[in-house]
């Protein structure tokens, strides 16, 4: 198996273990990704994930384009539509399934293809100062599309992200950084420790207050602010009346760290 994870208390971490190929995904580490992602998701010990690649060169480059582009050429253009629809994208949390939780990307090196569209599809991203951020998929006659022409619009400026779609050019973390794709670069030996960190401060936090404010953030992303006033207010008013709620406000009084319990 070439995806490995390990529980460090409230924090799951997972490794795409396949540095001879760059971490490119197979069709079975697809579905060991969407194992992941379920645990993760249906696991309340479980707080907040860290995905990362092994080695050093390559976090991932994407599909392993001889397995799945045979697979998807199996199958006529209604099939492979019909699949997009109801199934997991690639590394599952591209297109259908939401872990619910939050999730940091370790970006450890070359982050191509389908591997900054699963990096997209994170909520965070730290990255090392050597990694490269690219879809070039027009460079080989395709487009992105495991979420790429639409989840990097949404995170970088819209001239910036069209510039990458349409050469099909990478850049680097200094440049990701500058423009807002990462949310801080770091020495590679200092890439999971950081990680860590910022994943032990939300997992310090109300597992439900996290969750849910996640969850409205995404849902009124694209609203007007009215609408997304009233979205805000529909998920928070819920969490005044929870257990953790009571915790918080006990232990701010108190001057104690809160212990929450996801109640």
């Amino acid at each position: 198996m070439s995806i490995r994870t390990e529980r460090d208390g409230h924090v799951f971490v997972i490794t795409i273990d396949r540095p001879e190929a760059r971490n490119a995904l197979s069709l079975e580490m697809t579905r060991a990704l969407c194992e992941a992602w379920r645990t993760l998701r249906d696991d309340a010990e479980l707080r907040v994930a860290i995905l990362t690649g092994a080695g050093d060169n390559a976090f991932c480059a994407g599909a392993d384009i001889r397995e799945i582009g045979a697979w998807y050429r199996s199958m006529t253009p209604i099939e492979r539509r019909e699949r997009a629809e109801r199934e997991p994208g690639l590394g599952g949390i591209t297109r259908n399934l939401d872990p619910g939780k939050p999730v940091i990307a370790a970006v450890n090196g070359h982050c191509l293809a389908g591997g900054l569209e699963l990096a997209l599809a994170c909520d965070l991203r730290v990255a090392a100062v050597h990694a490269t951020f690219g879809l070039p998929e027009v460079k080989r006659g395709i487009m992105p599309g495991a979420g790429g022409t639409q989840r990097l619009p949404r995170a970088v400026p819209l001239g910036a992200a069209l510039e990458m779609l349409l050469t099909g050019d990478p850049i680097d973390a200094a440049t990701a950084l500058r423009l807002g794709l990462v949310n801080r670069v770091v020495p590679a030996d200092r890439l999971l420790d950081e990680a860590r960190a910022l994943a032990g401060r939300i997992a310090l936090c109300a597992p439900l207050a996290v969750q849910t404010a996640r969850a409205a953030a995404y849902r009124g992303l694209n609203l007007p602010l009215a609408d997304g006033l009233r979205v805000e207010q529909m998920h928070a008013e819920p969490l005044r009346a929870t257990e953790d709620a009571a915790e918080g406000i006990r232990a701010f009084v108190e001057k104690r760290a809160p212990e929450f319990k996801g109640r």
